[in-house]
């Protein structure tokens, strides 16, 4: 998790891909990390000989049971890394990972509208802009958007869903 904690921070401290103003500990991370396995979602590294070079996951949108065939996805690359095809790697590992788990749409949460990699990163594999929460952050002195992308997963709402194994299926009111 150092290297994790490593790639997380610069993204924390130096942009605002994230919307957090302190970078979390190794710890931290950790326990985020074990959150996320704990719910059988997927946590991804990708690796160029011994060191992480990036990292992926996908975590619950909302914690809400409506929400339970819908994830949020999260892919961060080392600086040293960029341009290397390794978020183009994960992201698509990701989404098949999460389609293989019976989820049914993905969700981007991306921390600043100029933030123009991450948009087209989402874009090359089929995100779609569903809207954008204007100044919703204030981070280094200045306000900054979030832009919400949107991917079908798998049939998507064509079909109604498989059990997620540990989560319940409500019934459908007559």
């Amino acid at each position: 998790m150092p290297s994790v904690q490593e790639i997380y921070s610069y993204y924390v401290t130096h942009t605002t891909a994230s919307f957090e103003e302190d970078a979390p500990t190794v710890a931290e991370m950790t326990a985020r990390f074990q959150k996320v396995q704990s719910r059988g979602l997927p946590y991804l590294v990708a690796m160029k000989g011994k060191q992480i070079i990036g990292y992926a996951y996908a975590g619950p949108y909302r914690d809400r049971s409506g929400y339970r065939y819908t994830v949020e996805d999260s892919v961060y690359v080392a600086k040293e890394a960029l341009g290397r095809n390794v978020g183009n790697a994960l992201m698509s590992e990701l989404i098949e990972r999460c389609i293989a788990l019976g989820f049914r749409q993905m969700i981007a949460v991306i921390g600043d509208s100029t933030n123009a990699a991450s948009l087209a990163l989402h874009s090359r594999h089929g995100f779609f802009v569903v809207g954008a929460l204007s100044s919703t952050c204030f981070k280094f002195g200045r306000w900054v958007d979030a832009v919400l992308m949107q991917r079908i997963l798998g049939e998507g709402d064509t079909t109604l869903p498989p059990k997620i194994p540990g989560k319940r299926n409500k019934k459908q009111p007559k």
